[in-house]
């Protein structure tokens, strides 16, 4: 299989007043097509800054970062933002779900913020519903539903727009071990019967073995 992400001599560098910190330093990497991969390391090895610069959230101090051989930091802002939107998935710890939108409107926001039809999208919605398994729960608020459920919506708003990569930041860090478990096993089937990409920075070892490959990130370098 081809690869869809690839960095070169990728490093990113905080200036906190005179000092300047590195955290990440010369990352060169290629993650192909299908491929569902952990990065695991200690808090502050860099493995969340990697995730978003790998997303586009942030920009190299120096190097590259290429979706499907395309130059994220060479992009303008407004092309950027639209490949995020289109072309990859976000998955984060805390959910971020809107509050007073129910779970279909939550799971719908890419597609409204991208100026599409709603109504072209509705099997679409029920597939995914499907999917995670909130089909009976789609007039729910997120008040409504557990954790494990948010995040079950979270992954579904990720799907929406049918991208190849999802991205996931620590998303089984605020569940219990069981919740976890389904979220992962969610995961899983969302790797190999749809084939997405996913690219997931964990502490858990044991979500990390959900992965078909295991990346060690500490003191700003990468290692299989």
């Amino acid at each position: 299989m081809g690869s869809i992400l690839e960095t070169f001599d990728l490093c990113k560098t905080y200036e906190l007043g005179e000092i300047e910190i590195e955290v990440l330093k010369d990352v060169n990497l290629t993650i192909n097509q299908g491929e569902f991969v952990s990065l695991m390391g200690p808090s502050g090895s860099g493995k969340s800054t990697l995730l978003y610069l790998l997303g586009g959230l942030d920009k190299p101090t120096s190097g590259k970062v290429r979706l499907k051989g395309r130059e994220l930091s060479a992009m303008k802002d407004k092309e950027e933002s639209k490949i995020r939107r289109r072309e990859i998935g976000f998955v984060f710890q805390f959910y971020n779900l809107v509050p007073n939108l129910n779970l279909e409107e939550n799971i719908m926001l890419p597609i409204l913020l991208d100026g599409k039809k709603l109504k072209n999208y509705r099997s679409r919605l029920d597939e995914i519903l499907e999917l995670v398994g909130l089909t009976e729960r789609r007039k729910h608020t997120p008040r409504e539903l557990s954790g494990g459920q948010q995040q079950r919506v979270a992954i579904a708003r990720a799907l929406v727009n049918e991208p190849d990569l999802i991205l996931a930041d620590e998303p089984t860090g605020n569940l219990d071990s069981k919740t976890s478990t389904e979220i992962m096993e969610l995961f899983k089937k969302i790797n190999q019967e749809k084939g997405k990409t996913i690219v997931q920075v964990t502490h858990s070892a044991e979500a990390a073995k959900y992965g078909t490959r295991l990346l060690n990130v500490k003191d700003g370098r990468v290692w299989e």
